[in-house]
């Protein structure tokens, strides 16, 4: 078959372009906490790593990720070694910064090669499987968190990437299941993701495809012992520290409160936006208001939410709705254990995690969008659902950026991304081979996305012109309420595709 045009490599290198020239561009604490880390692991003998509070960034990534820094570490050496002091705190010199942005290019890499994999192993509509995976390597989302705000995510969903695609065949879906156990110790979140995969090695690689009640034991000893000698690998060092409980107070920090700062658009945000609509109808309809909570129900904010009129939700809450949601998936990928029945389960996972999670990071949305592409064209009803996940999703992290500078960056980015790639979506995603085309959800997509625009205005432009400084809640409480709507309409969408084909 003929190489599709322009190709990943060549589209790799344009954006590697781009992002050179955002070098100057605005940078978060995000971009301290990685530098603190590259500090940490280079200053510090291993032992002190989980325990060494000096700055507020203390390290709170799993091992693997701590030896990922402190291998850039003996690169950053030859660069500035002051940027290796830990008490050298908020230390930004150009050398500094433009060290720490190439390695954000230089390891995303790992995620074009591993779209490139994907591309190589679509057995059908190849030109497809190459338009999702460049929209991917092109992602608004990968250049606002990573490029400009600061982070790995891009390396980091390359390995991902690499999993998925791995479990496309049945002779690598043992690699399949150790490259994940490799990502989740690089990063935790992506334990969202676990019960998917669970259920799909179980089913089929440690079972038998004839028969569910017959294990293929050289198999379960296989994976069993991989993702052990991995585990070992990661943890066993702070294991024999006596670390354990050091090192998971650091990665499961529940202390925190129900909602981020700026409120992810999930359930909670819809539950935060009625909370404070309730607020003021509250005293005709006779509801009590819980006074202590008002100045934090109203700033919109804090991290630590209080809701002044609708119940408080527990950690408890959030985990028995996660898991529930989880499970529906769950149960139809047993019966049907193949390849687009596990990533749609993987999606869901993470759709589930995203919506009813405690403390969920806008950042987080990538978690859902980026399996979400790999089979957004499989048919019109499968692109129907992806719609307003990627409108609403990007938008939601217009907030990360409040700068001026960035301002048209993130917008013309955005909006030019959307447009090329919902319009060549529209073209490649063909027609459902089973099941109904769901008109309502094509309807609410296109509103949906109409609305987007007047929305950016008003948040990023006319809100300052006529408010100034005050109300400053108003225009997140929009956007986060607005693109959870978004988010809840994509989930419910494509929980009916999923069940329905």
């Amino acid at each position: 078959m003929a190489e599709q045009y322009p190709s990943i490599a060549q589209c790799a290198f344009i954006a590697a372009g781009l992002k050179v020239l955002l070098f100057p561009a605005y940078k978060s604490t995000d971009f301290e906490v990685h530098r603190n880390w590259l500090a940490i692991t280079h200053s510090l003998p291993l032992r002190e790593w989980y325990l060494e509070n000096t700055s507020e960034w203390t390290l709170d990534y799993p091992p693997f990720f701590a030896y990922f820094e402190w291998v850039l570490a003996h690169v950053a050496r030859l660069v500035d070694r002051s940027m290796l002091r830990v008490y050298n705190l908020e230390y930004d010199s150009w050398q500094t910064v433009y060290f720490q942005r190439s390695t954000v290019i230089v390891t995303e890499l790992l995620l074009a090669y591993a779209l490139q994999l994907f591309v190589d192993s679509a057995k059908t509509n190849r030109r497809a499987a190459h338009a999702a995976a460049i929209s991917i390597l092109l992602s608004p989302g990968l250049l606002i968190i990573d490029h400009i705000h600061f982070q790995y995510n891009g390396f980091l969903y390359g390995i991902l990437v690499l999993s998925l695609v791995l479990a496309r065949s049945d002779n690598t879906l043992l690699a399949s299941g150790l490259v994940f156990a490799g990502l989740l110790c690089f990063k935790h979140i992506y334990l969202y993701l676990a019960p998917a995969y669970f259920v799909f090695l179980l089913r089929g690689y440690c079972l038998s495809p004839n028969n569910v009640l017959r294990p293929r034991f050289l198999n379960c000893v296989k994976l069993g012992g991989g993702i052990a000698a991995i585990a070992a690998a990661a943890f066993g060092p702070f294991v024999a520290l006596g670390q354990v409980p050091q090192l998971l107070s650091r990665l499961f920090p529940f202390s925190r409160g129900l909602c981020h700062a700026y409120w992810a658009p999930n359930v909670w945000a819809l539950y935060s936006f009625a909370d404070r609509v309730l607020i003021y109808v509250a005293p005709r309809l006779g509801l009590s208001l819980k006074t202590e909570a008002l100045a934090s129900a109203t700033r919109g904010l804090v991290g630590d939410t209080a809701f002044a009129v609708l119940p408080d939700i527990t950690p408890r809450v959030c985990f028995l709705l996660t898991l529930g949601f989880q499970l529906l998936p769950l149960a139809k990928l047993f019966r049907v254990p193949t390849w687009h029945n596990f990533i749609g389960s993987v999606t869901l996972c993470g759709y589930a995690s995203f919506l009813f999670g405690w403390h969920v990071h806008e950042k987080a949305i990538l978690i859902v969008i980026i399996p979400f592409t790999l089979i957004a064209l499989r048919d019109r009803r499968h692109f129907s659902a992806f719609k307003p996940l990627a409108v609403a999703g990007h938008v939601s992290l217009f907030p990360l950026l409040y700068t001026s500078a960035e301002f048209p960056v993130k917008t013309a980015y955005t909006i030019f991304w959307l447009v090329l790639t919902l319009m060549v979506f529209d073209r490649l995603a063909p027609a459902a081979s089973s099941g109904k085309r769901r008109f309502f959800l094509d309807r609410f997509s296109t509103l949906y996305i109409g609305v987007s625009i007047p929305l950016v205005a008003y948040c990023s432009v006319v809100h300052s012109i006529v408010f100034g400084d005050r109300y400053e809640f108003l225009p997140l409480m929009f956007t986060s309420a607005y693109c959870a709507i978004g988010v809840v309409g994509s989930w419910l969408g494509f929980m009916v595709v999923y069940f329905g084909s």
